[in-house]
């Protein structure tokens, strides 16, 4: 995607290290950091160096590769893939691509397990890449269908589901981006979303890098606009979606679901297959990570000076709980949009889509 000039993946192979787009510092400086250790990638995986489930999944993957550089035994194998699934539990793509990777290895002989898993990785970030853009063909066509019926399109989101989210194209904007691109006049509504605000640090950020229409909002404005009849339909990512339709996101998005229900506003997210776990039947079986209080109790910007800093926002020793995902359940959800088209967020809808993968964990 662009960025100022130039275009950019969120990861990339850059000599023997690993490139990647340092999301923390973002929007108010773009850096690059390299991997070079299993470390590196779990440490920048853990702390939102790079975020986002499609993403985490082709870094995890590449977290591989490096620990199997500095040993390629099977005890080596096993726990930089248990280490680096901890790092961020609630992603099932995390899980999917470290499963992929060591599948590619276990039966190899250890001279080469480093050099197959890096390829693996590689080939990862290339089909995401095709995934997304996917993605992005299919879910144009519910924006442009608005569009012709009332001239533009008014999207909320929640979150950030770009391109910074995946390795490029994104997921629930892959779509934006596509009509943006074919003429059709769109405009997203974008969520804060509290506590790291990675709508307004990342969401907004890349939609002005492609010149799209955006409005920054507070997370508590969505259902007012709703009920103004200001939002055509919302269009979420995905941290992890069931087999029965039940879809995880970031924390927030399940009040986002109940006003769009309530003010019949369509409610879809967007998401690829290796996101979907097709093991799991009942989205409140998800784990859901709880992460540290200091992400509510401070925040960070750009002072008068143009530093950056971080700052306190409540008295010293306020208690503060900090879940980063919940669950929508699928009577919510309009539909999935994935690679292969638009489904019901149902059994049977995802079984229609995806019924080899289905198969295959049967």
């Amino acid at each position: 995607m662009r960025v100022g000039s130039r275009d950019l993946r969120t990861i990339w192979a850059d000599g023997d290290a690993v490139a990647v787009i340092d999301q923390t510092r973002l929007p108010h400086a773009l850096e690059i950091l390299h991997w070079r250790t299993l470390d590196d990638a779990v440490a920048g995986i853990r702390n939102m160096v790079v975020r986002g489930a499609p993403l985490i999944g082709v870094a995890g993957a590449y977290g591989l590769a490096l620990a199997l550089r500095a040993d390629s035994s099977d005890a080596s194998l096993a726990r930089a893939a248990a280490a680096l699934l901890a790092a961020r539990p609630t992603a099932v793509n995390l899980r999917w691509a470290l499963e992929r990777a060591r599948d590619a290895v276990a039966s190899q002989p250890a001279s080469q397990r480093a050099d197959i898993a890096w390829d693996e990785a590689a080939r990862m970030a290339d089909e995401d890449c095709a995934t997304c853009e996917a993605i992005g063909r299919h879910g144009s066509a519910l924006l442009r269908a608005t569009a012709e019926t009332r001239g533009r399109v008014d999207v909320l989101t929640h979150c950030n589901a770009g391109w910074l989210a995946t390795v490029d194209w994104g997921t629930a904007l892959s779509p934006v981006y596509a009509a943006h691109r074919a003429g059709i006049d769109v405009h997203v509504w974008v969520d804060e979303t509290r506590p790291r605000n990675q709508g307004a640090s990342l969401t907004a950020w890349e939609l002005a890098q492609e010149g799209i229409p955006h409005t920054l909002i507070v997370d508590n404005a969505g259902g007012h606009l709703m009920q103004q009849g200001r939002v055509d339909l919302v269009l979420v990512g995905s941290d992890r979606t069931t087999a029965t339709g039940d879809v995880c996101n970031k924390i927030g998005t399940y009040l986002k679901a109940l006003a769009a229900h309530d003010n019949g506003v369509r409610f879809y997210a967007a998401l690829p297959a290796s996101t979907i776990d097709f093991r799991l039947r009942d989205g409140r079986a998800i784990p859901i990570e709880e992460r540290g209080a200091e992400e509510v109790t401070h925040i960070t910007g750009v002072d008068a000076r143009g530093a950056t800093s971080t700052v306190r926002i409540v008295t010293d020793g306020t208690v503060a709980a900090n879940w980063a995902f919940d669950v929508t359940p699928s009577r919510l959800v309009t539909g999935l949009v994935t690679e292969r088209g638009l489904c019901e967020a149902s059994e049977a809808g995802i079984r229609g889509l995806f019924p080899d993968l289905v198969e295959a964990v049967a």
